[in-house]
């Protein structure tokens, strides 16, 4: 089986248009949830984890953890420059979900109407071990944030 590339946004539901005032006639269309993910080892400290497409919308950020770090780390996510989120100190296997910080909710909102480069700098002392993986799932938008044509 191999794999498709798509553009633009997926959108399923059964009306496409709104027509009337009931169920049935109102439009229930919405953006598909993709997600992304990239592999963080101790030994690229700051890197890009990949490129989220323009319009994006974030709806969330889960960090795997399958090799213990040597040393307590941290994780700073930034979209397009702007930092958005940090992880609290990994110490351990497991998975963490990550927040918008409170300064920059916009990013995951809609991260612009350009594509946006999802870059990563972890915080250790003397990483000699450990592996993780940032996973951002996103519901692919219009450019403009929009999940339906404004003339359909």
């Amino acid at each position: 089986m191999g794999f498709a590339t798509h553009l633009g946004p997926w959108l399923l539901g059964t009306v496409k248009n709104t027509t009337g005032t009931t169920a049935g006639t109102i439009r229930n269309t919405g953006a598909t949830i993709v997600n992304q993910s990239a592999p963080l080892v101790f030994g690229t400290l700051t890197g890009t984890a990949f490129v989220l497409p323009a319009g994006a919308q974030v709806t969330g950020v889960t960090i795997v953890t399958t090799t213990v770090f040597s040393a307590a780390t941290t994780l700073l996510l930034s979209i397009g420059g702007t930092a958005f989120t940090t992880t609290g100190t990994i110490t351990s296997v497991g998975s963490v979900n990550l927040s918008a910080n409170a300064t920059t909710p916009g990013g995951w909102l809609n991260v612009g109407s350009t594509d946006a480069i999802v870059t990563y700098t972890m915080a250790g002392t003397s990483l000699t071990t450990g592996a993780a993986t940032v996973f951002i799932n996103y519901a692919v938008e219009g450019p403009d944030g929009s999940q339906f044509p404004a003339s359909a």
